[in-house]
């Protein structure tokens, strides 16, 4: 097959980056004193009071809607709206509370609008969140019959001392990866022009929902309370979400799961694509759905926690003084 990059499939990283920069210094005109965390963090953090802040985050499902919608199936379109949203959560430290939805069709189809409810529903229970509420618009000649697109909002809880912040992160802390069910929700704008509308059996598998890590995250910070520094969900951007743990350290990367380790779908697509390894790493999460930082005195405890409980995850590396750089050190998948 010819080489064929994210952007050229038709997304512009660099340009997206450019512009949350841009807007960096726009927003924070609007902030108070509560605002812990903003633009810029998997999800932004808000001062309730003394012993309680709230976190709160929104994202899409992006273009794998439209192989939800070539399918005919959309429960699994649910479940990813809710994990891209909680998954974020989890990154400032935060327990999920609840959730809200807002789906845009072409023409209202109660069928397909029960399903993504249905897929919503079970996602909110895997997360022991509640879905309060939503809003649903029909919108004739923005988008086409048959076609749709959403979006989710949650909140989360936190007390003070649980926010994942980096005055406990050192040298030498260890970078840890679990396993992801697949692509999750990111890359299908390049994913969608390697895979023909035949391959039903491969279109299926690029369907299967992005895994929620609630119920593994919530046990580890309950074993582990000073041994979990950070996490970063592995979504847009791929690798280069790890360092927005924190811009004081370098991530040197060292190991990652082989092809035969990670969801068989990788390997499959891995065989069509043309690209530089760094850039695959930069455009999808290559088996990697959130990472953690860990003490490193604890680091092997984790592990052997993890295999426990049957969670694929692996040593990915540590970190460094530095100026939230990746180093992919002898890295080879």
């Amino acid at each position: 097959m010819s080489k064929i990059d994210y952007k050229e499939a038709g997304v512009d990283v660099t340009k997206a980056d450019a512009f949350v920069e841009r807007i960096k210094n726009l927003v924070p005109t609007t902030f108070n004193e509560q605002v812990l965390q903003g633009i810029g963090g998997f999800a932004a953090v808000y001062k309730l009071n003394e012993e309680k802040y709230l976190a709160s985050c929104t994202d899409g499902v992006g273009t794998k809607l439209k192989l939800a919608q070539k399918l005919d199936k959309h429960h699994g379109i649910g479940i990813d709206l809710v994990a891209m949203c909680v998954n974020d959560l989890l990154c400032v430290g935060a327990r999920p509370l609840f959730f809200l939805d807002y789906m845009a069709f072409g023409k209202l189809d109660t069928q397909v609008s029960e399903e993504l409810i249905a897929g919503m529903v079970d996602g909110c229970r895997q997360s022991g969140m509640a879905l309060i509420g939503g809003e649903t618009a029909e919108m004739p000649g923005v988008y086409q019959d048959g076609e749709y697109d959403l979006a989710g909002f949650s909140v989360g809880e936190l007390a003070p001392s649980e926010m994942f912040t980096d005055k406990h992160m050192e040298a030498g802390d260890v970078l840890l990866g679990l396993a992801s069910s697949g692509f999750h929700s990111n890359g299908y704008s390049l994913l969608r022009k390697l895979v023909k509308d035949g391959e039903t059996d491969l279109l299926h598998q690029l369907l299967v929902p992005t895994k929620i890590y609630v119920e593994i995250f919530t046990q580890l910070r309950r074993t582990f309370p000073t041994g979990l520094l950070a996490a970063a969900h592995m979504t847009g951007g791929g690798i280069d979400n790890i360092p927005r743990m924190s811009e004081r350290f370098d991530y040197k990367i060292t190991s990652w799961p082989s092809l035969e380790e990670v969801a068989p779908v990788f390997k499959t697509i891995m065989q069509r694509v043309d690209l530089p390894q760094e850039e695959l790493f930069r455009t999808f999460n290559m088996g990697v759905g959130l990472t953690l930082l860990v003490k490193k005195a604890q680091a092997s405890a984790v592990l052997d926690f993890l295999s426990q409980k049957n969670v694929k995850a692996w040593r990915l590396g540590e970190i460094e003084e530095g100026r939230g750089e990746i180093q992919m050190t002898g890295l080879k998948i």
